[in-house]
């Protein structure tokens, strides 16, 4: 009788070992499985989660665009994931018009594509001299500044327009990027443009790109660019070619101030 409740006993303890060993086990998973979702992005911190009812900041003001981008043709369908966060060559990075930089990308998604801690959200200056709030990629690296304005700019979402400007080294979509000359920009644009002569800053703006490669860009968005004469041409003769009037980019009189890109926008 005594040898029937000890084997009794042995399979009870056996039976509570095995429940201990099971919920130890469970228990174990649970906190496996929360380490897993903590370090999905473990980078990312309250300032990237902020509810839209958190922030507070004006829509960006509309922006001027060559008269050839109203008619950009249907958009083409890229199934690259986004853009190339270290592009080989000059070390530069590319924005394409899909993935992190697409319409409808986020403060969020590009806080994830590069490093939450190389992200910021802050005022930047417009052509208007107002300020905008955006997303600044590597403030404290000119070569690689990059802003992103935002269509909603309360929930820091909706891309409405990518400013490359300063000393960054982004390449824009069909090539783009600063200091190119006008031949240079005539060879990717595959035939001459428009160009709207210098402002009072200085400034000159492409105005049409004539149904050139550049005015139809992969992925739907339009590009805009500035350009700034030689700082060695006298200023007399850059004031000769003013901004009311338009001019070819194959015109002697503006190849001869040499112009150089030296800001390039983005927009949906």
């Amino acid at each position: 009788m005594r040898g029937g409740w000890f084997g009794m006993g042995v399979k009870i303890a056996s039976c509570v070992a095995l429940g201990m060993s099971l919920a130890l086990a469970i228990d174990n998973v649970s906190a496996a499985q929360q380490r897993q979702i903590n370090q999905v992005n473990p980078d990312l911190d309250t300032d990237d989660q902020l509810a839209p009812s958190q922030m507070r900041g004006p829509v960006p003001p509309a922006v001027s665009q060559p008269a050839s981008a109203a008619h950009v043709a249907a958009p083409v369908v890229r199934h690259a994931a986004g853009p190339t966060p270290a592009a080989e060559g000059a070390g530069r990075t590319t924005v394409a018009c899909s993935g992190t930089f697409g319409k409808d990308s986020s403060h969020l998604k590009l806080a994830m594509t590069f490093d939450s801690k190389n992200i910021t959200f802050t005022d930047v200056d417009s052509s208007s001299g107002t300020k905008v709030p955006a997303s600044v990629l590597f403030p404290k690296d000119p070569k690689r500044r990059l802003e992103v304005w935002w269509a909603n700019p309360a929930a820091r979402s909706d891309t409405y327009l990518i400013v490359i400007n300063g000393k960054s080294n982004w390449t824009a979509p069909g090539g783009l990027h600063l200091g190119l000359t006008l031949a240079q920009l005539e060879k990717l644009n595959h035939k001459a443009f428009k160009i709207k002569g210098f402002d009072k800053d200085g400034n000159a703006t492409v105005s049409d790109w004539d149904d050139g490669t550049l005015a139809t860009l992969a992925g739907g968005c339009k590009s805009g660019v500035t350009l700034r004469a030689d700082p060695k041409i006298p200023a007399d003769t850059v004031a000769a070619l003013p901004a009311d009037k338009e001019y070819s980019s194959a015109d002697p009189e503006m190849r001869a101030v040499k112009p150089s890109v030296s800001e390039i926008l983005i927009g949906y």
